[in-house]
């Protein structure tokens, strides 16, 4: 069980993700594969001083990756991550998200 600061590794910040926060208020972030929904939210809460109104998760599968040419690269694979979407109660904003 990862702890409060181990949770939540770090936030993701990518178009897709900055069109849910501009839209709908909706967070994302990368945290442990081991971090529970409930985890997950006391983690924000504590971390943001802020309410989660909703947590839900999904597993990013492995994916495979070559390196080199000519079929003499080396393969191997990237490993898998838990991404979180957080929805926060009306109101309430994460500062690392604002600009």
């Amino acid at each position: 069980m990862p702890g409060l600061y181990r949770a939540i590794i770090k936030p993701l910040v990518t178009e897709k993700s900055s069109a849910m926060y501009e839209n709908r208020k909706i967070y994302t972030f990368r945290v442990a594969c081991a971090a529970t929904k409930p985890e997950i939210r006391d983690a924000i809460e504590h971390l943001f001083t802020v309410t989660v109104k909703d947590v839900r998760t999904m597993q990013m599968r492995a994916k495979e990756r070559r390196a080199g040419g000519l079929g003499r690269g080396r393969q191997g694979r990237r490993a898998k991550w838990k991404k979180a979407i957080v929805v926060l109660k009306e109101g309430d904003v994460i500062p690392i998200f604002e600009g």
